[in-house]
């Protein structure tokens, strides 16, 4: 009975930690909506009048003045459309996401096992994402599985990601089809690994590098 109740009480305090999660995830796009709606609207506005400005105005020397001002807001509203959009893929967890995807999966139990401490950078996070809607597509077409693995770890260097199923997997040429070309895609154009296997079930291996997301900060 007391690990019955241990087991209970750990249940509640990971959907707590979800809602939390979640709560904020909201707060966050909530946020980014109005200072996009609100603030960038008045630096656009501003932006198009020190334009017109600087057009009608024939003083040289305040003209200066006007194209610095100019300058000043441009360099504004880049600031806030960055901020803005730093703040949209901070809210996208990866682990929630994930969770939802699984949740609506019915074709066969999911055990999910998430291991990673801080959420990857936006490119690295769609990449898994559109990875495991398209495995579990895959396993769900083409094998007799009851039962799916789903392995998120983080190591030093690098993510990975490994999804196996317990069926047979029905004839299909892994080197084929749009879905598969678009996940080796998605892991090489992150300089990442993948790795599908089809003989005694279907099982994906991935492993993507912690410098893919360090090159993007950069570039960013």
């Amino acid at each position: 009975m007391s690990i019955q109740l241990e087991k209970q009480k750990n249940d509640l305090l990971e959907k707590q930690d979800n809602e939390l999660s979640l709560a904020t995830m909201n707060e966050r796009n909530r946020i980014a909506r109005e200072i996009h709606d609100n603030v960038g609207h008045l630096l656009s506005s501003a932006i198009l009048q020190s334009g017109a400005l600087k057009t009608l105005n024939k003083d040289d020397k305040l003209n200066q003045n006007i194209q610095a001002l100019h300058e000043t807001l441009t360099q504004a509203m880049n600031n806030i459309r960055n901020s803005v959009h730093k703040l949209y893929d901070e809210s996208v967890d990866l682990n929630a996401k994930f969770t939802e995807i699984i949740d609506n999966f019915s074709f066969c139990e999911i055990v999910y096992d998430y291991n990673i401490s801080e959420n990857p950078d936006k490119k690295v996070k769609y990449a898994f994402l559109s990875i495991l809607q398209e495995a579990l597509t895959n396993i769900m077409n083409h094998s007799d599985a009851t039962e799916v693995r789903v392995i998120l770890n983080e190591h030093p260097a690098l993510y990975q990601l490994i999804i196996r199923d317990n069926g047979k997997v029905k004839k299909f040429d892994t080197n084929d089809g749009l879905g598969i070309i678009s996940m080796v895609d998605r892991v090489h154009s992150l300089n990442g690994n993948i790795n599908i296997i089809t003989t005694n079930g279907f099982e994906i291996f991935i492993a993507i590098p912690k410098e893919a997301q360090d090159n993007e900060s950069i570039d960013n």
